[in-house]
């Protein structure tokens, strides 16, 4: 089994290095990362400059990009070889809820939707995560269970881990993303003429946070498996929308 490992906390992080040391007995890995901590970068591909990749070790390369440039790159013509699946992280803190919208350690794992095993995004969920280990094991396990049940094609696991040594752990759980309330204000923070320098406030504490979100089984110390999917559509509203459609006009 060939794993690309990338982040968006940058190739130097703590939890890349531990991500690596946790898979690196399931088959040959290959990291290809950032330069510096791109968090919040969501899918962003870099389209207006180039990019340049330096080669850091053996088969560790390091991007002056977006996480999504990284697996980007990896699979479209820097690696000798086609990976099996993308792993993505150990995201220094949680990714749950509307997070995986401004994730770059979601959207790392979404770029590697098309190979052969599931994209996998793990975060370590703490204001100041400490259990990066625990994080690790808990991917090593994911990765021998998919070995053994392979999950259908296209298929993305984002996996939140609870703080907390690996036997204080209470199990897995399989949910749905809860979402958040309104972040907290911008700050500002400086202002001359007609400029002004904000910085984005803090994320808002859970909104739906109840039972079978990824907010309630962190909280309860499992570990939450939240399936993605790429598609979008809300299905729900097709029909209605058909209906109210007809009333739309095209003016000339």
């Amino acid at each position: 089994m060939h794993i690309l490992l990338s982040n968006d906390d940058g190739h130097n992080a703590p939890g890349l290095k531990v991500l690596f040391d946790s898979v690196k007995a399931h088959g040959e890995i290959t990291i290809v990362a950032p330069n510096e901590n791109r968090s919040g970068a969501s899918g962003s591909l870099t389209l207006t400059q180039p990019l340049t990749v330096k080669v850091s070790g053996k088969r560790c390369f390091v991007v002056d990009g977006t996480p999504v440039d990284c697996v980007h790159v990896a699979l479209n013509g820097l690696l000798d070889s086609e990976p099996d699946m993308v792993i993505s992280g150990i995201n220094s803190g949680a990714n749950l809820g509307d997070d995986v919208l401004y994730s770059g350690t979601v959207a790392a794992a979404l770029e590697g939707r098309r190979l052969a095993y599931p994209g996998v995004a793990v975060s370590l969920a703490g204001s100041e995560p400490e259990h990066y280990w625990t994080a690790g094991q808990v991917v090593s396990e994911i990765i021998s269970e998919l070995k053994l049940n392979p999950l259908p094609a296209r298929s993305i696991l984002n996996v939140n881990v609870p703080d907390r040594a690996l036997g204080d752990l209470n199990g897995y759980k399989i949910t749905r993303l809860g979402y958040r309330k309104q972040s907290h204000p911008v700050v500002r923070i400086s202002a001359s003429g007609d400029y002004r320098q904000y910085r984005i406030g803090k994320i808002g504490k859970a909104a739906d946070g109840g039972p079978g979100t990824d907010f309630s089984a962190v909280n309860d110390g499992y570990v939450s498996i939240t399936p993605l999917r790429i598609d979008g559509t809300d299905h729900s509203q097709r029909e209605h929308l058909a209906d109210w459609a007809l009333s739309l006009k095209l003016k000339s």
